[in-house]
């Protein structure tokens, strides 16, 4: 029999490449974009608007995450089980249709190229271009989602830390030359006094789908933990509970940044239709035509690690059912 008794203590080190690679995962191209939109629409509301978001786009992914390492699931079949095997059955394929092929996974490269990489390109090259770099894109994702216990290493490691290089670069930047007083912007009608903006905050932070996502690719992250050598069922949990709360609570320092940064930018432009549209303001503001080459490296590299986690492989599908 397996000793269980001895098991490896994870150094600090090994808990930051948990939660950064748990962090790479939240983070896609929704969770750059909505809350710099929200900023700008928001304007000096940002804060009670934040504090809406912040529950819906932060503590329920972390809950959902939790509640698969504690219910020790095998996926999202698993964490339905209790409430009947049809029910079950019926919750994992709609979560994962959701967050997967209709909604989340064409997302990640559309987002990606129209806002990154489409205004570096003439018009009449964007069709081609968005089926190049879309092929391109998820043959990439493909590879990284390939060996499921390499995620850790590939976006805990790599894709992660490049991402928040660039992006605390722009916010060194931006907060170095702010674009205006956050507390002195217009607030849109939706968010004039502090309830409104605080449930309408609310209800914008359901638009990144990381709750749902939280259920999907929780057990991935348990299966990274295991692989770092850890065998008991309460020991990973403790690692993906603490990794879990190191990783959202950084998403919602990197969530109030982008909030704030976005109201700022309502001293020079008026509030866009979109966050994507904001963005490119905003770095067109400060770094000129070299702006969409780095917007467009930002999208790319924190959607890149998103669908190579929602569309788990098939193997793990076929074991979570096969008592059905």
């Amino acid at each position: 029999m397996q000793d269980l008794t001895k098991e490896p203590r994870l150094s600090k080190k090994q808990y930051l490449v948990v939660a950064s690679m748990l962090f790479g995962l939240f983070f896609g191209a929704g969770n750059l974009i909505f809350p710099l939109h929200l900023g700008q629409i928001a304007g000096h509301n940002w804060l009670p608007a934040a504090l809406g978001f912040l529950v819906t786009a932060v503590v329920l992914p972390l809950l959902s995450v939790l509640a698969i390492s504690a219910v020790h699931a095998e996926g999202v079949y698993d964490v339905g089980r209790p409430l009947g095997r049809w029910f079950a059955l019926l919750f994992m394929v709609l979560i994962h249709f959701t967050i997967g092929p209709l909604f989340g996974t064409p997302r990640t490269a559309t987002v990606s190229f129209t806002t990154g990489v489409a205004p570096l390109l003439p018009k009449s090259w964007e069709t081609g271009g968005l089926l190049l770099f879309s092929a391109l894109f998820f043959l990439a994702a493909f590879l990284l989602s390939y060996k499921e216990r390499k995620i850790t290493s590939a976006v805990g490691k790599v894709l992660n830390p490049v991402f928040l290089v660039l992006l605390f670069f722009l916010f060194f930047v931006a907060y170095s030359h702010a674009l205006g007083n956050p507390n002195a912007q217009a607030a849109t009608t939706a968010y004039r006094n502090g309830g409104m903006s605080f449930f309408n905050g609310f209800l914008q932070g359901y638009n990144t789908m990381d709750a749902l996502a939280g259920l999907a690719f929780g057990v991935t992250v348990v299966t990274a933990v295991r692989g770092l050598g850890l065998k008991r069922e309460g020991s990973v949990a403790k690692v993906t509970a603490k990794a879990g709360v190191m990783a959202t609570g950084a998403i919602g320092v990197v969530y109030l940044f982008l909030i704030v940064l976005g109201s700022m930018s309502v001293s020079h432009f008026k509030p866009s239709a979109e966050g994507g549209t904001a963005f490119n303001q905003v770095v067109t503001y400060y770094f000129g035509t070299a702006g969409h080459a780095l917007l467009a490296t930002l999208l790319t590299v924190t959607c890149l690690t998103t669908p190579s986690v929602w569309s788990p492989p098939l193997h793990r599908i076929s074991t979570s059912t096969s008592r059905y």
